[in-house]
């Protein structure tokens, strides 16, 4: 599934403020017809945490107290050597998301009606993992010399098993990587080369045989991202929507590998999503098209090899039925372009 042109197709980045599975999976089911995600329920319970949700092999993790941590103080050698064995062996069903971390994808791998041209899953990148998840001095694991190594094959081997079970709904899978930490990177205490950064992204990519992205919903140095293997960027369009036009070069050869951009250009503010219409973010999305158009990037390509999400999760938003208008929005706004222009 490479060079695919998705002609400004719908699709969510996946967090879901409903806390009933089943009616989340229904909705994003019901107007996500070619590429439907499984929803994450960060209010359905702690262990839907996007961090804790893909924590459950990690050797030290420890969750008390509505708090989770990795306590390097304890003897870790069993669990260690347990990790490294199924990591070796490839045994991604030891690294497998249990229905009581993720609601959402347990529902929706039990959907027998769905029929999809592709299906969207996800876990949340290394960076933001690992400098999310901390030890029991309350430090970023990344910076531990053994969980540097552990975290981007944990999540490697997450990734790796879920897309093995979202290939039973499509053959076609994306996997996005969640790294909303990268909005930080530059930042006083974000110690990280960019070197580093690419290379544990890649390692979670490697475990991955379809398409692969990655979304980040705030700033960043786009140019880094662009340096890895990802096939579709994935970013605030609505909020920033001339952050990836800094990078003109680079982008025209992304698009030019046949990668895509998806334009997340529905707001998931409440007080945005009221007041727009399938009109004003098709101005908007065009306005956030021209600089592309203005560097020598046709805009048939920007229109071909081109997403519509909204700007991110929707789990965020208090009141849940505003969900099924963020979904009405990107899927008729997508419906609006593609009548006009695909």
């Amino acid at each position: 599934m490479t060079n695919i042109e998705f002609g400004c197709r719908p699709t969510i980045i996946a967090s879901d403020p409903n806390t009933d599975a089943q009616k989340a999976c229904d909705q994003i089911t019901k107007y996500l017809k070619d590429i439907p995600c499984w929803p994450q329920l960060p209010k359905r319970g702690f262990k839907e945490n996007m961090c804790l949700q893909y924590a459950e092999g990690c050797p030290g993790l420890v969750i008390e107290d509505g708090r989770f941590y990795i306590n390097r103080n304890q003897d870790l050698t069993g669990a260690l050597e347990e990790f490294y064995t199924a990591y070796m062996e490839d045994n991604d069903d030891k690294f497998a998301i249990s229905p009581d971390y993720a609601a959402g994808l347990d529902t929706f791998l039990k959907m027998d009606n769905l029929s999809p041209w592709a299906v969207k899953g996800q876990v949340t990148g290394p960076v933001t993992w690992g400098l999310t998840v901390t030890d029991e001095d309350k430090r970023g694991v990344l910076y531990d010399d053994v969980f540097s190594d552990i975290v981007p094959k944990l999540l490697k081997m997450k990734a790796s098993w879920q897309e093995k079970k979202l290939k039973k709904i499509s053959p076609n899978t994306i996997i996005f990587l969640d790294e909303p930490y990268m909005s930080a990177y530059g930042a006083t205490g974000v110690i990280l080369s960019e070197e580093q950064i690419i290379s544990l992204i890649d390692e979670v990519f490697s475990g991955i045989s379809g398409l692969k992205g990655i979304h980040c919903c705030g700033n960043t140095d786009w140019s880094i991202l662009l340096k890895t293997s990802m096939d579709i960027l994935s970013f605030d369009a609505y909020n920033y929507p001339q952050s990836l036009s800094l990078y003109p070069e680079a982008i025209e050869a992304f698009l030019k590998r046949g990668s895509t951009i998806a334009w997340g250009i529905v707001p998931t503010d409440e007080e945005a999503l009221a007041k727009e219409s399938v009109s004003s973010l098709k101005d908007r999305l065009e306005e956030a098209l021209a600089p592309f158009t203005r560097q020598g990037i046709p805009f048939k390509t920007l229109i071909a090899q081109g997403l519509l999400t909204p700007s991110c999760g929707l789990g965020s938003l208090v009141n849940a039925d505003l969900s099924t208008t963020a979904l009405e929005l990107v899927t008729g706004l997508s419906a609006e372009i593609r009548q006009r222009y695909a």
